[in-house]
């Protein structure tokens, strides 16, 4: 645990509905190029690669495979994946730097959630046994923990709504969110939450390239030293957990060491306005803390990417100087069931 590790660089595409006329290679390789050209280093350069995709959205068994063309697998690599978010990928990226066993890693993810209905796909997610054959879906889910948080006096629906808010006027500053400035709220999707309450379907890819100790000071002006990550998952049963709270969440952050001292800036993987005052209450956020000033996950939302991206862009935030210690938060399953806590910081200025 005295390997110091590293953010160097980031990048990602610009998010967008459908990039029907783009395979995940196509989506992929400009990110790709674009991260490995920040740092100056190439393929070979790499000691180890990790990717994070699902292979229910692209409709066919080892899809990732297929996105190893835009990496180059040849001269052999030392690669493996993850079918989870990204930033389950950047986890064991990190710990195959923290054993010395590479000094520099690649991580990549990418969805393409519009061929398909999403809302249905994501159903495959759950216990097979007693609640994927009712087949409900992620934003009747998340619908039953904003009415919980609602029932218990934690929110209301203006309240939703000021999250919805501020989160996309954030995103106006940001080039490559799928929704920026203000956003009509519209009507009710599933009761409580309403359209503007609910994250955009969209295609996308992110990467970032991790390196150990003086590596990184090598690669970036400032590096994003990764002082603590954890993740921890709920019970699958949805019927024996509190939704108004997120204990795997409070556990990951106090293992990553968030609350030891304060962070100024936080990326919240919340999809749905809900599920960020629930991430607020469990990482204990204050008002001096800038939330999601990239706009989060109701800018843009590209499953299995949009975890990856919290962590970059908190890390990026801290590469120009934006931030000295943020949180980065992601999470994968219905209503918050699995949550990732990372905690960055820079070198004093």
């Amino acid at each position: 645990m005295n390997r110091e590790i590293a953010v160097v660089a980031f990048a990602q595409t610009d998010h967008r509905r459908a990039g029907e006329e783009l395979s995940e290679v196509e989506l992929l390789m400009p990110v790709l190029h674009d991260v490995l050209a920040r740092t100056g280093l190439r393929t070979a350069d790499l000691d180890f690669v990790c990717s994070g995709s699902c292979d229910y959205l692209a409709g066919r068994a080892f899809s990732f495979t297929l996105a190893l063309d835009g990496v180059g697998a040849w001269p052999p690599i030392s690669e493996s994946h993850v079918e989870m978010d990204g930033a389950w990928a950047l986890y064991e990226a990190w710990t195959k730097l923290l054993t010395g066993d590479a000094d520099t890693a690649l991580v990549y993810a990418y969805g393409k959630s519009s061929p398909g209905s999403l809302r249905d796909v994501l159903t495959r997610q759950l216990d097979p046994y007693y609640v994927a054959p009712l087949w409900p879906d992620s934003v009747a889910l998340a619908a039953l923990q904003a009415q919980a948080l609602i029932d218990a006096g934690e929110a209301d629906e203006p309240a939703l709504a000021a999250v919805a808010a501020r989160d996309r006027e954030n995103a106006a500053g940001n080039p490559h969110a799928q929704l920026r400035g203000p956003v009509p709220h519209g009507d009710h999707v599933v009761r409580p939450l309403r359209r503007g309450d609910c994250p955009p379907v969209g295609d996308g890819a992110a990467a970032v390239i991790l390196a150990a100790g003086e590596r990184a000071r090598a690669l970036a002006a400032r590096p994003a030293w990764i002082r603590g990550i954890d993740h921890r998952v709920e019970a699958h049963a949805l019927g024996v957990r509190d939704l108004t709270d997120s204990p795997s969440t409070r556990l990951a952050a106090e293992h990553a060491g968030a609350f030891e001292r304060p962070v100024d800036t936080a990326e919240l993987h919340a999809p749905f306005t809900s599920q960020e005052i629930v991430l607020r209450k469990a990482l204990r956020l204050d008002g001096t803390v800038r939330v999601n000033p990239s706009g989060g996950a109701l800018a843009a939302n590209p499953v299995m990417a949009a975890g990856l991206i919290r962590i970059g862009e908190a890390a990026a935030r801290i590469h120009r100087g934006a931030s000295d210690r943020a949180l980065a938060h992601a999470t994968s399953g219905p209503c918050l069931q699995q949550n990732l806590v990372a905690v960055l910081e820079g070198d004093p200025r």
